[in-house]
């Protein structure tokens, strides 16, 4: 996934750059621990108007060592400038006046907090590893996505012009030698089939009861409405005291949107509403014109142990009769997943999961290994092309807890690109070699007139940019 996401930002050559963002490099459990202890920090480089902390070098060493990243030189001179270079990047995007909206942050930080949650088993196991809070977590991960997103927008206006045109790949193709030729990793497709467990009424109602304690907090001046949501939502806006910033009509949920933009009065809590996210409550903050801003807070009503066993038990026995060949699985689905992403297209799952990896996959139906839900990667690993898996448990894309069962519709094995089946991907690498030449000519550019000051002690090494030092 590392890998993938500096694709994205600095072309398919710029590895050099993982540390700055990969999507756990602000998240590593000993790097979140160090943030929180209270070792004495120092300046080490000061980049523009932005300082880089030794304490930052240190996480990001720690961060590659857990991941087992290598880093090719000196980590102490390596990772410092892989920092500074962010800095020039994000300089860039102070003086373009580029922003991201929270609206596109958060979605990310959802998104990675469900892998996150599926590597790990549950959000439980998930908080045990890391020594946090989900809260404390999502909120290291909206700096880490919002500045990542921020320097891919620098460096994608800096390269929009770049195009490559077929003779130019035509050519690239007869005469890179065949050693260096791109290997085309092995892609997948896959049909999903998807059950939720029941949910008992007790547990709604508990939920429910808990929403309606937190309204009567807020109502009765006991509590800020921000405050419970800082300790009880499940949302990625909980940092912020359930705070997601204004948003159309269209951008939400639609149970959601219907009751926020019924309010008018900012200290009156809504009625409980239930969205495919759970159960909120909701605040009005302001209004303008067709958006909106709002707090609320999500609690989720959980399944039983017993509820998942009959779950999986139904699962299983309807792959048990496609195996039998009483009907086909692409004829089951329509009726009996509870996939609505996939069960009216033949449980064929769309690649909506790489839009922030640089991945040519993304938008189509295939995936790299690399680019599946950890639980169906797992699944489909030792599959062959028509087989069902068997039923297993994963966090879908509203953060719910699913059973599932694949079935591995396509494969076609890693190989060296060809000019006939590969013409996409060679354009693309070509393209990204020539913007990785013209963001290096930028880079040092840039260094020429921007404040850079390095500590005495840190300025010894061999940098990839020399103009560091003046």
């Amino acid at each position: 996934m590392t890998d993938n996401i500096l694709t994205s930002i600095l072309g398919a050559n710029r590895k050099w750059l993982f540390t700055l963002t990969s999507l756990f490099a602000a998240c590593s459990p000993v790097a979140l621990a160090q943030s929180e202890s209270n070792v004495i920090d120092e300046v080490i480089w000061v980049v523009g108007d932005e300082a880089i902390f030794k304490s930052e070098v240190e996480e990001a060493i720690l961060d590659a060592q857990m991941s087992r990243q290598p880093i090719s030189g000196d980590p102490y001179i390596v990772i410092p400038e892989q920092l500074a270079v962010q800095k020039l990047f994000l300089h860039q995007a102070a003086l373009d006046s580029v922003e991201v909206t929270d609206a596109q942050v958060f979605q990310n930080v959802d998104e990675r907090m469900n892998v996150l949650m599926q590597t790990f088993g549950s959000k439980e196991r998930m908080e045990a590893n890391y020594n946090m809070t989900s809260a404390q977590i999502r909120e290291k991960m909206y700096v880490s996505l919002r500045d990542q997103m921020m320097v891919s927008s620098v460096q994608k206006n800096l390269t929009d012009g770049i195009k490559v045109t077929p003779s130019q790949v035509r050519n690239y193709f007869k005469n890179v030698p065949e050693d260096s030729i791109p290997y085309i990793p092995t892609k997948v497709e896959v049909e999903l089939f998807v059950r939720k467990p029941v949910i008992s009424q007790e547990e709604i109602d508990r939920v429910k009861d808990e929403m309606r304690d937190y309204t009567e907090r807020v109502n009765s001046g006991k509590d800020r409405f921000s405050t419970l949501a800082v300790m009880y939502s499940e949302d990625g806006s909980a940092s912020r005291g359930g705070e997601i910033g204004f948003l159309g009509r269209a951008e939400l949920d639609p149970a959601y949107a219907a009751v926020a933009f019924n309010l008018n009065d900012t200290k009156t809590v809504s009625k409980i509403v239930e969205s495919e996210f759970g159960f909120h409550i909701i605040q009005l903050i302001e209004k303008r014109g067709d958006r909106i801003n709002t707090r609320h807070i999500l609690r989720k009503a959980r399944p039983t142990d017993e509820a998942i066993e009959t779950c999986i038990h139904f699962v299983d026995s309807v792959c048990n009769a496609v195996r039998k060949g009483e009907f086909t699985f692409e004829e089951a689905l329509p009726y009996l997943s509870d996939d609505k992403e996939t069960r009216n297209n033949y449980g064929i799952l769309p690649n909506t999961y790489a839009q922030n990896q640089g991945s040519d996959n993304y938008g189509t139906s295939k995936f790299e290994m690399k680019e599946l839900p950890t639980e169906i990667a797992r699944a489909v690993a030792d599959m062959e092309i028509g087989e069902i898996s068997k039923p297993f448990l994963m966090i879908d894309k509203k953060g719910k807890e699913v059973v599932a069962a694949v079935k591995l519709k396509n494969k076609i094995n890693g190989h060296r690109a060809t000019l006939t089946d590969d013409y996409q991907v060679l354009q693309n690498v070509l393209r990204a070699r020539k913007c990785d030449e013209m963001l290096d000519k930028w880079i040092k550019e840039k260094q020429k007139t921007t404040y850079i000051r390095i500590n005495e002690k840190w300025r010894n090494g061999e940098f990839q940019y020399p103009g560091w030092v003046k």
